[in-house]
């Protein structure tokens, strides 16, 4: 029957301090310890300098974006303020355009609301008032001596 060992992988700082231990084997594993820690500290640097990178371009689009934006809102501003500017003209221009009311259009309106207040009226006036029982009362009304 076979037995699988399974090996610890070593860090390279573990495999320095025991390649500094063990006298046998103590310049290979310095020597890969060494490495191990020179490649970790190089994936580390390249690593640091992508995402700077990537911060960076980030920061350029934001800023792009962020003058478009300024450029837009100037550009809506300038429009507010022509249309702000403008406005005792239209105002002016509106006023001589207006028509007055015909006086038959304002009788017809006027009868309108009248007829519909008075119907309104009469039916709120019913439901307020009982409805007399058809039954006789179960009561004598008059009072006895």
């Amino acid at each position: 029957m076979s037995t699988t060992t399974k090996v610890a992988r070593l860090t390279p700082a573990a495999r320095i301090a025991r390649g500094l231990k063990y006298t046998t084997v103590g310049p290979v594993d310095v020597t890969r310890g060494a490495l191990g820690i020179g490649v970790n500290s190089t994936r580390a640097s390249a690593s640091w300098a992508v995402n700077r990178y990537r911060l960076n371009r980030l920061k350029a689009q934001v800023k792009q974006e962020l003058a478009a934006a300024q450029s837009t809102i100037a550009h809506e501003l300038s429009a507010a303020q022509d249309v702000v500017a403008n406005l005792p003209q239209s105002i002016h221009v509106g006023k001589a355009k207006r028509r007055r009311p015909r006086p038959l259009v304002l009788a017809g309106a006027a009868v309108a609301v009248l007829s519909v207040g008075a119907v309104s009226f009469s039916i709120i006036r019913r439901s307020t008032q009982p409805e007399p029982s058809s039954l006789p009362p179960s009561v004598d009304v008059t009072p006895a001596p």
